[in-house]
């Protein structure tokens, strides 16, 4: 019975694993129901969590940090190194304070023991220009970021319950929709005046009795055009038409055969109907710390149950042609990487993470265990594989665990990557149209800017019989705001919890808000709301903004930004029609930002390098007014460099249609736009400019619509 581990807590050595069920059986007899009272209770070790908690304490609160997290700093600390950050300059408070501290601690030589300083370079540093005196660091090891964690909570004296586990069924005491406490697994009582939910995975909101979603809405919930079943969009490379000559793989056991069954990692269930909701969520990864250096790296090793034939697509893919294995070992110092997804079938464990948001601790722990032997199994693959060519094998075999990362955890990181599981449904929820300022975000606690990211939710079998992936999203945006109320659920729910990571928005909209610095900045946001509503004894959902604001603002929150044009840039704003530009366009390739030649529409445009592989493309697409006839134009810098053969293709009501331009030659509207013709066009418009077959540097800057009556 006391072996029974069907409520099992994930991601731990199997003592460490059942200990919470021992406790919580035996707790009564063993002394194991302590109550433990503070101010502030924050479940999750998270990297929201540590800076609540910090936040709190500098606001004169008594605070405590508990749950199931044995590190801290979550996927801060855990593997990702590589920040995705988007526009530096509004990531403020704790959250660039982290990014300083990092710096500083990469100012010590005893940091760099495998690279020199030199030798790596200022990639991740901060420049003078942004940061000041306030220098910082935005690559970076998973050990050095778990070291600033443990400095904050040492410095700020934060008491930290590691490896304790809400009791899901019965932990949440809560009167006239008041939390009054919540209690682990293992008997211990939290007793607070307000709580931070600061998990990926929501589990202190979902057993509050919180409205939450799990999976995609259609695009007509909240209006959206990238929210649901996205089948045919191919934004990034992470599809199968990223494969030399866009070869086809087939998904059958025996190829052709499809009574022969499907291989490994192939749905047979149809894809869904084009924007339609469902229960998917984005896939989940390990971001993997790997390192080439001889003197750190463990060689790989096979995992249990390894099988080759759960690699037979991926050995297809390599038959095809398919070479780019090692595009996202991004460096990171001390001659070690954080690799990430890349491909038609790389780390990302598509559709084995449906389960997950609303699974059991046993089943979760089951889940990431089938995720470390998925990758592990990949990682066996690529390096002994004899079907893999020599050269990638060959180089896979210089790679290896580092020695000095997850020691306690054989050398593999402590947390998957949940990059999508609830998402609460509260008192303002988050979309597209805020993220892409269709319309404007009420009550700002802070910003984001990062791509609206959604990576592949499933692998299907297109109706012509061949493989593809679905759900892969990346559409640009500028610098948005996130309303006060995404972190506060519906005062008839609960009036004194705030959840700064399982934040209130739809899917597509949560692509972006999902980075680590984002949940940092909410995290403060959210306990700084909490303290003053102890302070006010009011309830969340009655903290004075305007009070809340000017706290966040002295504290260094960056609540609103303007990207401003050079003198050289167009207001988009000030032009007729319906302008669509390239910051706000959907990228595929390798697209270069500049705003060397003027003039040009907003910041800048894009450039392709004068790469001649044809295989980039920018896709403006415009929700236009009403339906009717639109003049179309397209907005380029001209210059000799330029190609004279631009492919671009306009799909309109009545079909699509390609046009070559020259963009050595001055656009002859104002020297900024070229007509392309005018079209018929339902709801949206969209114009794509292509890199195939041009002869020099392509340029995307912007596409507009004008109506003609």
């Amino acid at each position: 019975m006391l072996l029974d581990d069907s409520r099992t807590p994930r991601n731990a050595v199997d003592m460490i694993r059942i200990l919470p069920i021992v406790m919580l059986l035996l707790g009564p007899r063993c002394g194991a129901a302590e109550k433990i009272e503070a101010d502030v209770v924050v479940y999750g070790g998270t990297s929201a969590g540590v800076i609540a908690a910090v936040q709190a304490k500098t606001m004169g609160r008594s605070v405590v940090i508990v749950g199931p997290d044995r590190h801290l700093g979550g996927l801060s600390s855990g593997g990702l190194g590589w920040t995705d950050t988007g526009r530096k300059e509004v990531i403020g408070g704790l959250a660039r304070d982290f990014y300083h501290r990092i710096w500083k601690k990469y100012q010590q030589p005893a940091t760099w023991k495998f690279q020199r300083a030199e030798d790596y370079g200022g990639r991740g540093q901060g420049t003078p220009a942004v940061d000041g005196a306030n220098r910082t660091m935005w690559i970076f090891e998973p050990r050095v970021a778990e070291k600033v964690f443990h400095d904050y909570v040492r410095e700020f004296d934060i008491p930290v319950y590691r490896d304790e586990w809400l009791n899901r069924q019965a932990g949440v005491e809560k009167t006239d929709g008041r939390l009054q406490s919540i209690t682990m697994l293992s008997g211990k009582t939290f007793v607070g005046k307000m709580f931070i939910d600061a998990t990926y995975e929501g589990d202190l909101m979902a057993t509050a009795g919180i409205t939450y979603h799990v999976g995609r809405e259609s695009s007509e919930v909240y209006g959206e055009d990238w929210n649901g079943v996205q089948t045919g969009v191919l934004h990034h490379r992470h599809h199968f038409d990223a494969i030399p000559k866009k070869t086809r793989i087939d998904p059958y056991v025996v190829p052709g055969d499809p009574s022969s069954g499907v291989i490994a990692g192939v749905s047979a269930d149809p894809p869904g109907k084009k924007r339609a909701g469902d229960h998917r969520v984005q896939a989940y990864c390990f971001r993997m710390c790997l390192t080439n250096d001889p003197e750190n790296r463990i060689p790989f090793q096979k995992p249990e149950n390894y099988d080759a034939a759960n690699y037979e697509l991926l050995g297809r893919i390599l038959d095809a042609g398919w070479r780019d294995v090692f595009g996202k070992f991004d460096p990171i110092p001390n001659h070690k990487t954080d690799t990430n997804n890349h491909g038609p079938m790389s780390t990302d464990n598509i559709g084995r993470n449906y389960d997950y948001p609303e699974a059991t601790y046993e089943q979760r722990r089951a889940i990431i265990r089938q995720h470390e032997q998925y990758q592990q199994g990949w990682l066996w693959y690529l390096s002994h594989d004899p079907r893999v060519p020599a050269d990638i094998r060959e180089k896979m075999q210089t790679w290896g665990l580092p020695k000095d990362e997850f020691a306690d955890n054989g050398h593999w990181s402590h947390q998957l990557y949940i990059r999508e599981a609830r998402r609460m449904v509260g008192h303002f929820v988050m979309t597209e149209n805020e993220l892409l300022q269709k319309r404007p975000t009420p009550q700002s606690v802070g910003m984001g800017s990062y791509t609206i990211d959604s990576h592949n939710v499933q692998r299907y079998i297109t109706a012509d019989g061949y493989v593809q992936n679905e759900g892969d999203i990346g559409v640009k945006c500028r610098p948005y705001q996130i309303a006060y109320g995404s972190m506060i659920p519906r005062r008839t729910e609960c009036t004194n919890l705030l959840v700064p990571v399982c934040v209130s928005s739809s899917h597509i909209a949560f692509g972006s808000i999902r980075m680590e610095p984002v949940f940092m900045i909410l995290g403060q946001s959210a306990a700084t709301a909490a303290v003053m509503a102890i302070d006010a004894d009011q309830h969340v959902q009655d903290v004075d903004y305007d009070a809340l604001r000017q706290r966040l603002l002295d504290d260094g929150q960056v609540l609103s930004y303007e990207v401003r044009a050079s003198g050289q840039g167009v207001d988009p704003a000030k032009l007729p029609g319906v302008v669509v530009d390239n910051e706000a366009a959907v990228h595929t390739g390798k697209w270069t930002k500049s705003s060397s030649v003027g003039p040009y529409v907003a910041h800048g445009y894009e450039h392709n390098g004068g790469n001649k592989a044809g295989d980039a493309s920018v896709t403006f697409v415009a929700t236009l007014p009403t339906p009717g006839r639109f003049e179309c134009r397209l907005a380029y810098t001209p210059n000799p460099n330029r190609a004279s053969r631009v492919a671009v293709i306009v799909e309109h009501a009545d079909g699509r249609k390609q046009i070559t331009i020259d963009q050595r030659k001055v656009p002859p509207v104002d020297g900024l736009f070229l007509s392309l013709g005018t079209f018929r066009f339902e709801a949206t418009g969209r114009v794509i400019v292509t890199t195939e077959g041009a002869d020099g540097y392509v340029i995307a800057d912007a596409v507009q619509w004008l109506p003609q009556n």
